[in-house]
């Protein structure tokens, strides 16, 4: 068993993983979907971008906010949990206690966020870095909609239904985007584009949160900014696998996450054509984009890039030796 396998199991995305199966598959957990894809965040996606993370062990500050994110990370999704359960299934929706239960998570973000700053600060500007921590600090934006949400407060004429779907939009699309680009960005030979996709795939998530409440038009833009930063990120991605010898999960995984992408590509464009024949609402396609964004593109893509650190850090190894 490779050391990046033996992560993956010793992560706390492995509990999390078999809590958020349990969570998609019982009828005890009477959650809405977006309840699932934010707990799915919580239990699996951020234990995993911890795995990525670098830190500096020279830098006190930073060795010290990475130990408590690690430990910290699991105790909070708990905390995750326990809020999204006491207003759906325990009949506390109409009381403070989601909204109290759910400013653990929104702490522990603060300190992705706070590392995300730290890890921009001492980048000394590389576009790589910048995008990671960049990345970083939307998980804590995150987490400020996840606790607007459980307090079901309304902020800038939104309900809590939009701070639920902004919650979601900034744990999947807006954090992870930017760390994707930035785990590619760290493996690439230097473009002169590179520091464009970085600025405009920081750019595209404040467009599409500030679009989703006051305007439609900018939130299109957004959509529009960042699904080409996806598109440039995917092709390069595959060019690069397909060049360079790799370990063969991580080729697999990673293709596997750009497979998922250009799948929600295809079905958009076919959408209006399938709406149409079948009868078929945007409710309808609403799980299949999700679980194709979540488990496809996202997922994959983070176990993909695992496998793909723990494969350079032992071919550099290698070569040292």
């Amino acid at each position: 068993m490779n050391s990046s396998l033996k992560q993956l199991i010793k992560s706390p995305a492995f509990p999390g993983g078999i809590i958020t199966i349990l969570i998609f598959s019982l009828d005890h957990f009477q959650f809405e979907l977006v309840d699932k894809f934010l707990l799915f965040a919580a239990l699996v996606i951020v234990p995993l971008v911890i795995l990525l993370l670098n830190h500096d062990a020279k830098n006190t500050y930073q060795r010290v906010i990475y130990a408590a994110m690690k430990w910290l990370q699991f105790p909070a999704a708990l905390l995750t949990l326990a809020s999204i359960m006491s207003s759906k299934i325990w009949g506390l929706e109409s009381t403070t206690i989601p909204g109290i239960l759910s400013l653990g998570w929104l702490l522990f973000t603060l300190l992705l966020g706070i590392y995300g700053l730290t890890t921009i600060v001492i980048s000394k500007g590389k576009a790589a870095e910048v995008a990671i921590g960049a990345g970083l600090v939307y998980f804590f934006i995150g987490g400020i909609w996840f606790t607007l949400y459980q307090y079901q407060l309304d902020l800038f004429q939104a309900n809590p239904a939009t701070h639920a779907l902004s919650s979601v939009h900034f744990h999947f699309s807006s954090a992870i985007v930017p760390i994707f680009i930035g785990a590619l960005g760290r493996i690439m030979t230097k473009k002169s584009w590179y520091p464009w996709v970085v600025a405009i795939d920081i750019i595209g998530p404040v467009l599409i949160a500030t679009g989703m409440i006051f305007s439609k038009p900018i939130e299109y833009i957004g959509v529009a900014l960042f699904a080409c930063n996806i598109v440039v990120y995917t092709a390069y991605l595959l060019a690069y696998l397909r060049k360079n010898a790799l370990d063969i999960k991580a080729a697999f995984f990673l293709g596997l996450s750009c497979l998922a992408f250009y799948t929600v590509v295809v079905i958009s464009i076919f959408y209006p054509l399938l709406k149409n024949m079948y009868s078929l609402t945007i409710l309808d396609f609403i799980p299949i984009y999700g679980s194709l964004h979540a488990f496809g593109f996202v997922l994959c893509g983070l176990i993909g890039w695992v496998f793909m650190v723990d494969s350079i850090k032992e071919k550099t190894n290698q070569s040292a030796s």
